[in-house]
């Protein structure tokens, strides 16, 4: 099959095991307010509440009097709201990471020219623990006091060290000043490298969102605003470097290493830290798509490349650039023809659609290989009256066995649906669909980022390869449709069949002189 694009194995066993959970918040938020579809966006959205909630605290936090400064902006009317959004958009930041990790194993975007986003972003989130960590010691309570003496003990683990760094707690007067000068300046400075890290991280993107809408940007804000309002952090007690900390409530996104410090000691506790962290970086190795057809970069047929620019537009991830063409003498060819970079390539085959002469591509995933795919998957059992065709990827419902034996259904499994060319809809009607349904997934839940965006500009807005005006797009229905949500799916197709029957929407015979629609009957 030319649309082999599978999930890695293991995409699909997280899959199944998260569910339950998927399901859930699907139920809770829907398709518009799902905070998992724009989990990296949000999270920068709210790494921007923490910036702009801490600017305003750090006139009014004292290094000489770090606890006292910092109950005195928690006992404030006009600062307390600010220092809560500050704490919980901390953590929720941290929590939008998490889920930004999980989506991309869920969704196999780790392997091939994605490992450098990957790597990045394992450093970023290394990093945005560090600035949680010194945050958190600023407070200077007894969680503070407790923290700090486990990052030391964990840092003894490091063989450059002589003496024990956590001799500076020996002395109550040593931790100074200095000490907390020196914290707030690594509070300031890193979220600085942090920007250049988010900058590399989405390098290798077009067009690259940084920001989520403005309707989820009000939502999101002011729930945290009421949380902030309502629901404050409480501040625990003053830190005291002559007692030990008694029982400590640590915070679960910054703090949880430190039950391995506690069990392992220094060394144990950066061992499995640096294992995890290994095993973090090495993922786009071995979670990788099973298929190895699907990681191929697509190349560009030159003899058929008019030099249009459109797969150069659409290609989500700058991997296809316009060259000057060598030219023959009396050559009528383009002046520039396509270039793929396979350095920078995903497989994502949204190229193959853009192209309405079919001449780029992955291998085995063009225009022309899916409509010979599409000839034989028709040829296989003809076509029964009101039958309608369903293509959905398989990187949403396209998964399911939810679509086996449905009466009045055909099912085939796609690539992304931006991968789809419009001329396997118009062959599809042609050769006996009454209708023909594609289910992508949800925009801000594309694998491929922007397939069902394409999709839908080719299919109802003239965007090259468009579908051609002899098609009757009654005929033709889009929805986009999570995963988890395939039952909806399936509702949406069977409807979309019984209204093209109780509109007694006749086949329309199409012309077949076009050079788009030439290849079946070449093949045939």
């Amino acid at each position: 099959m030319s649309w082999k694009a599978r999930k890695p194995r293991l995409s699909r066993l997280l899959s199944r095991v998260l569910e339950p959970l998927e399901k859930a918040l699907h139920r809770l938020f829907g398709e518009r307010y799902n905070p998992t579809y724009q989990s990296g966006v949000l999270a920068l959205y709210l790494l921007g509440l923490v910036v702009v909630s801490g600017l305003p605290l750090l006139f009014f936090y004292r290094v000489g009097s770090p606890y006292e400064s910092t109950r005195w902006i928690a006992q404030s009317a006009g600062l307390a709201w600010l220092r809560s959004i500050h704490r919980y958009a901390s953590d929720a930041a941290m929590l939008a990471v998490i889920w930004h990790v999980v989506r991309m194993l869920l969704g196999g975007r780790t392997a091939g020219p994605r490992r450098r986003a990957w790597i990045s972003g394992i450093l970023l989130t290394a990093l945005l623990v560090v600035i949680g960590v010194v945050g958190l010691i600023l407070v200077w309570d007894v969680q503070a006091q407790h923290l700090a003496q486990s990052s030391m003990r964990l840092i003894e683990g490091l063989p450059i060290f002589s003496e024990s760094p956590r001799r500076v707690f020996a002395d109550p007067k040593a931790v100074g000043e200095s000490f907390f000068f020196m914290l707030i300046f690594l509070h300031v400075a890193l979220p600085l490298v942090l920007v250049f890290l988010v900058l590399f991280h989405t390098s290798r993107v077009a067009r690259a969102r940084l920001w989520p809408e403005a309707y989820l940007a009000r939502y999101y804000g002011a729930a945290l605003l009421l949380l902030a309002v309502f629901w404050p952090p409480a501040l625990a007690q003053p830190a005291d470097l002559l007692q030990l900390p008694g029982p400590v409530r640590l915070d679960v996104f910054y703090a949880f290493w430190m039950p391995l410090v506690e069990l392992w000691g220094p060394s144990g506790g950066l061992a499995a830290l640096t294992l995890l962290t290994g095993l973090l970086a090495s993922v786009p190795w071995w979670w990788k798509p099973e298929v190895e057809l699907t990681s191929q970069a697509s190349f560009v047929d030159e003899d058929l490349c008019t030099g249009c620019t459109q797969c150069f537009q659409d290609c989500p991830y700058d991997a296809i650039a316009m060259v000057e063409r060598k030219q023959d003498p009396g050559s009528r060819r383009s002046l520039v023809v396509a270039r793929v970079d396979s350095d920078l390539c995903v497989s994502c085959g949204i190229c193959t659609a853009s192209c309405a002469p079919m001449g780029v591509g992955p291998p085995g995933r063009t225009g022309r290989e899916q409509l010979r795919e599409a000839q034989e998957w028709s040829a296989r059992a003809g076509w029964q009256p009101g039958e309608v065709a369903v293509l959905a990827c398989r990187w949403g419902c396209g998964e399911s066995p939810g679509w086996d034996q449905i009466p009045g259904l055909r099912f085939m499994a796609t690539g992304c649906s931006g991968s789809v060319h419009t001329s396997v809809i118009e062959f599809l009607l042609r050769a006996g669909a009454t209708g023909v349904m594609i289910v992508s997934c949800p925009e801000r839940d594309c694998s491929h980022r922007e397939g069902p965006k394409w999709l839908q500009l080719r299919v109802y807005h003239v965007r090259e390869a468009e579908l051609q005006a002899r098609v009757d797009r009654r005929r033709v229905r889009l929805l986009a449709c999570p995963g988890v949500d395939v039952g909806r799916a399936v509702r949406e197709a069977q409807a979309f069949g019984d209204e093209l029957k109780a509109c007694l929407v006749e086949p329309v015979e199409l012309p077949t002189e076009e050079p788009r629609c030439k290849l079946e009957e070449e093949a045939s």
